[in-house]
């Protein structure tokens, strides 16, 4: 697994063999990167259940200001803190060890907001609409911010997350991202 684009590409990411650990897979996070283009730059990013923390470090790597990694497991969060240090992003970087709708609500509740979103929950176990369900409650998002779900491809998440509005869908394979926009629907994608 490695940094596909941006100033660190092709610098490779520590991860555990086999486990619970999922990262995202190289061709989607190229696919996800292609679609999101220059909305990166700049963007503050939430990476939930972040894994390796291989999106939130995608983006970094392609402009964005600064992301936040949520992940629950202790490994995770020693993964994340060993590539967040292997690429230089101490700096621009906050990781928190806590279940991602607990976090997400806590960050909401202290005003913080976030342009870009990124929810790889576990596939068929209904945490990524319970995630989605929480990050409406909560709303840390900037107007016009992007949230991007990653689940199993024969789950579709639809459109009952308002005010965050379903822009599209796409499958990779076995993996589905769904993409949603909280702001007007003058704004594009």
């Amino acid at each position: 697994m490695r940094i596909i684009g941006g100033e660190q590409r092709g610098r490779r990411l520590a991860r555990r063999q086999g486990g619970s650990i999922r990262p995202l897979r190289d061709r989607v996070r190229t696919a996800l990167f292609d679609t999101l283009g220059e909305a990166v730059r700049d963007a503050e990013v939430l990476d939930l259940f972040a894994g390796t923390g291989a999106v939130g470090l995608e983006a970094l790597s392609r402009g964005a200001r600064y992301a936040t990694f949520v992940d629950s497991s202790a490994e995770a969060i020693r993964l994340i803190r060993k590539n967040v240090s292997r690429l230089g992003y101490s700096g621009r970087a906050e990781i928190i060890q806590e279940d991602a709708r607990r976090a997400v609500k806590t960050l909401g509740r202290q005003g913080r907001q976030f342009s870009l979103v990124f929810i790889g929950a576990p596939y068929e176990t209904g945490l990524a609409a319970e995630t989605m369900k929480a990050l409406v409650e909560a709303l840390p998002l900037r107007p016009g911010a992007l949230v991007i779900a990653e689940t199993f491809h024969k789950d579709a998440l639809g459109d009952d997350f308002k005010p965050l509005r379903l822009v599209d869908s796409r499958i990779y394979g076995e993996t589905r991202l769904t993409y949603f926009r909280f702001g007007s629907r003058k704004e594009n994608r």
